[in-house]
């Protein structure tokens, strides 16, 4: 499939959300819009030994809700790095390849960031990067309310509160989870956990969920 995708900014994103980047010749990365609340540009889900986990990345909007979303900063008075890698290992350590993963995500904890921003784009570089994935990815540069009809806006439509099944251009993928004789199967949960789980055979995975 080769068309184009417009994506929000997001921490960790969902799996979906990186299924795009196997699936489409040019992605676009939105860096026009203002920042918007209780969505993954800011949060992600794991799936903890107590049940799925989200992690919120403090978020500083200097213009409230008409800050711009590269303009939005990080309140590192909160310990929230330190609290996410506790998270993050306490969830993963047991996982087949979490040494691999963990030395790829550990600098973006022990180093410090004051713009959303640019932590998202640094981490989606890294993962695109362990991935193995060569896509064209490029920010935009003006808002548009809608795009013409060769582009797939998913901006809205990878959400929290949206239902993955909503994306009619995804087919679910079951994969090994660590806490899968508690939970059974989580679905979308952030990249990383599938990552964790399986390493590099996560890129045909992602492959693999693209109708």
């Amino acid at each position: 499939m080769n068309y184009k995708v417009v994506l929000s900014t997001a921490y960790l994103p969902p799996v979906q959300y990186f299924a795009k980047f196997l699936a489409c010749e040019v992605v676009y990365i939105e860096s026009a819009e203002n920042y918007t609340k209780q969505s993954y540009r800011n949060r992600c889900t794991i799936l903890s030994a107590n049940g799925p986990l989200s992690l919120s990345v403090p978020a500083v909007k200097l213009m409230g809700n008409h800050t711009p979303i590269t303009s939005v900063g990080i309140d590192n008075s909160t310990e929230w790095q330190k609290n996410h890698w506790r998270a993050i290992e306490s969830a993963y350590r047991s996982s087949p390849f979490f040494d691999f993963v963990a030395d790829l995500l550990f600098p973006f904890y022990s180093q410090r960031f004051e713009n959303l921003f640019e932590l998202n784009m640094g981490l989606l570089r890294a993962l695109l990067g362990f991935l193995g994935v060569d896509v064209d990815v490029r920010l935009t540069t003006s808002y548009l309310t809608t795009y013409p009809e060769e582009y797939h806006d998913y901006r809205q439509l990878i959400h929290p509160k949206r239902s993955p099944s909503a994306d009619d251009h995804i087919v679910w993928v079951e994969y090994y989870q660590i806490f899968s004789d508690r939970f059974g199967f989580v679905s979308n949960l952030s990249i990383i956990d599938l990552l964790f789980n399986e390493g590099i055979g996560a890129a045909s995975i992602l492959e693999s969920m693209n109708k």
